[in-house]
């Protein structure tokens, strides 16, 4: 070997050494075939592997240098900082059937959520013929994989977890910082409340408990003597044996210990996919179990995963260290525009914003759009695609979401800039407003906290739909649906304004077009992203100031989609239940008088229904339509439904065997019979 071709070979040598990477895999437990043998059409019977994946990191590398507190973490001989993670991977036994895809749900808290979209059921181990259901994925022969993320998920009921490192400073003394808990339980009889962090001291001096009843209400200093810590990881009121009030709002700020470095979590993710798609093996020889197979990769998030992909991206995640391409197609479901405050110390990956809760988190944090922007706030210039710009390795990325997160979680600054002006769609990115939709499927049936019956809209339908055109932008070059959201440009767009010292701001009944509805309370509630100062340090991911309060600081513009006579909204995917509607439907809703009344319900929305025929409609003195004035028979209503479907089909927002789904159910309805 010359001189030449040994320093090359020492060079690849070295490089694979201090590259981040998956070391080792233990496949712990095979089941094979799984779901009872069942055969999925041409790709046949299935196998689930279980195991823990080992990984490595590079606290010097520039693509993990993003990681907060990844230089303060504990290194092995190597200097590289471990983490272990579950893993959970569902593939066809003959990979030469399958469509050499592979699809990664971004687990939710150590859940799997995929079951709905997938037409199966299981939860979080789904093993019998009767949970793999339709197997929509697997009648198309994909790959499922999962993988723990989460610091703040618990090991229980087959949840995927994580193990990260704590922080320390470089004398190896703990790490700590100010920590803020936000506190309600919707029930009297709750005695404690669990920290994410233990208390660097239980001196109560240094903290502080804080109680009202609703979020407009100046909060309420609960003194020394009414609580106490139970341990440095516990709290409860005194005297002992005292309930924390059904449905008020507590707030505790303390200093805590030992921050984890959270941000690994996106590491994890980045690398066990480049494993998949890319490795032969691990260190110790072990075999990637779809070794050579994956030509393609996928994601699909719903909800707080779906914020962990906002995030995943903006910091530039979706390169390895090698800078091949991660992911190649993203369908990010109910994230909003919000980030999930991950990478940060002292993080809470497990919060999430709602009309109600958990304001004054670092969840909303510019850049919320996908192109380049100048946020007129901060002077701050960014966008969620720039990092994959410089590394050519954007995924095509379809953001999905419901009505409620336009409410609820500001999801307009998708698609405008920090002013509320819209914004063209970039070349690899789709948005879609699922109209009138929660968050989530609502039971029709039950009010849960709520004032008005929940929304039953099921947007799973198009979900699939979708995907199916992801893929084909994805593998095949076929131009994607058209983004279906509210536009100022398009008049459907209403701006929300903020209302001072308020952390919620106002959506004017008469802007929007809502109507006044007998026995419906309208406030206009929605939540608003203000500019909040978490102190010097913030860009550096440590938080050194907890806010208490939006006074004085600016806020960001957001815009939900105007609505029709019924109140049922006119931009986006409008569904059957909004097309051909029997109710009027909506993604907000407000609390009953025992919940905190008139406060947002944070992700319910509505289902208010018509009267039958004109009689009632009057009697009630509801300014709605009848379903006899709109349908004049049940044979109508079953007609304006299958136009309704058929039009969808054609739009590429449903699949023919969903949309034969809706027509039977109309058909099996008592609507006007």
């Amino acid at each position: 070997m010359t001189g030449l071709r040994l320093l090359l070979f020492f060079s690849l040598v070295t490089t694979s050494l201090t590259q981040a990477r998956i070391i080792r895999i233990d496949i712990t437990s095979v089941q094979s075939p799984t779901f009872d043998g069942k055969v999925f059409g041409r790709v046949g019977a299935y196998e689930k592997l279980r195991g823990r994946a080992y990984g490595e990191l590079d606290p010097n590398s520039p693509q993990n240098a993003v990681i907060t507190d990844i230089r303060l973490a504990p290194r092995n001989a190597k200097g590289m900082v471990e983490y272990a993670m579950d893993i959970y991977i569902l593939k066809p036994i003959n990979l030469a059937t399958g469509n050499h895809k592979l699809v990664l749900e971004i687990n939710n808290r150590g859940g799997k959520l995929i079951g709905g979209f997938n037409q199966s059921s299981g939860g979080n181990d789904p093993s019998t013929a009767e949970q793999a259901g339709e197997g929509f994925l697997m009648n198309r022969g994909y790959t499922m994989a999962w993988n723990g993320w989460d610091c703040s998920a618990q090991s229980v009921n087959n949840n995927l977890t994580i193990n990260v490192p704590i922080a320390k400073n470089s004398d190896g003394s703990s790490i700590t910082g100010p920590s803020y808990e936000y506190i309600v339980y919707d029930n009297a009889t709750s005695l404690s409340y669990s920290l994410a962090y233990p208390a660097a001291t239980l001196a109560k001096v240094q903290a502080t408990l804080t109680v009202r009843d609703h979020l407009q209400d100046a909060p309420v200093v609960i003194p020394a003597d009414a609580w106490e810590y139970i341990d440095e990881k516990t709290i409860r009121l005194m005297p002992a044996g005292t309930p924390f009030r059904q449905s008020a709002i507590y707030e505790f700020r303390y200093t805590a210990r030992d921050p984890v470095v959270a941000g690994i979590g996106f590491a994890a993710t980045r690398d066990f996919v480049s494993f998949l798609r890319y490795a032969t093996a691990d260190d110790f020889g072990h075999p990637n179990p779809v070794a050579g197979d994956i030509r393609h990769t996928f994601s699909y998030s719903l909800s707080q995963p779906a914020r962990y992909v906002n995030d995943f991206q903006t910091l530039g995640f979706n390169a390895d260290e090698q800078n091949r391409q991660v992911l190649d197609g993203i369908e990010n479901w109910m994230g909003g525009a919000s980030g999930i405050g991950l990478n940060v110390r002292f993080a809470q990956p497990g919060r999430t914003e709602r009309n109600r809760q958990n304001h004054l988190y670092p969840e909303g944090i510019f850049p919320f759009a996908y192109p380049t922007t100048t946020d007129p706030l901060t002077g701050k210039t960014a966008g969620r695609t720039a990092r994959c710009k410089a590394s050519n390795t954007c995924p095509k990325v379809f953001e999905i979401n419901s009505a409620n997160e336009y409410w609820v979680k500001a999801a307009s600054l998708l698609h405008s800039d920090s002013k509320g002006n819209d914004l063209p769609d970039p070349d690899n990115v789709r948005f879609f407003l699922v109209s009138g939709a929660q968050h989530g499927t609502g039971d029709g049936a039950n009010r849960g906290l709520c004032q008005q019956f929940q929304n039953p809209t099921n947007a799973e339908p198009v979900l699939r739909a979708l995907f199916v055109a992801l893929d084909e932008w994805v593998t095949k070059g076929v131009a994607p649906p058209a983004s279906e959201v509210p536009r100022r440009a398009t008049r459907t767009a209403v701006v929300a304004i903020p209302q001072a010292g308020s952390e919620t701001g106002l959506v004017p009944q008469l802007a929007l077009g809502w109507p006044t509805i007998p026995g419906v309370t309208y406030t206009g509630v929605i939540t608003t992203h203000y500019l909040l100062d978490f102190g010097p340090s913030f860009q550096q991911g440590i938080i050194t100031k907890l806010p208490t309060g939006v006074a004085g600081r600016p806020a960001y513009v957001n815009f939900v989609s105007k609505v029709d006579s019924d109140g049922n909204e006119m931009a986006g995917i409008r569904l059957p239940p909004v097309a051909v509607p029997i109710a009027t439907t909506t993604g907000w809703a407000l609390r009953q008088a025992s919940f905190g009344g008139n406060d947002g319900c944070e992700g319910a929305g509505q289902m208010i229904p018509f009267k039958t025929n004109k009689a009632e409609q009057v009697t009630a003195h509801d300014p709605r339509l009848s379903l006899q004035e709109r349908y004049a028979t049940h044979e109508g209503y079953v007609d304006a439904v299958r136009r309704a479907v058929q039009k969808l089909i054609k739009q590429r927002f449903l699949l023919p065997e969903d949309a034969g789904a809706y027509v039977q159910k109309a058909q099996a309805s008592t609507i006007l019979r």
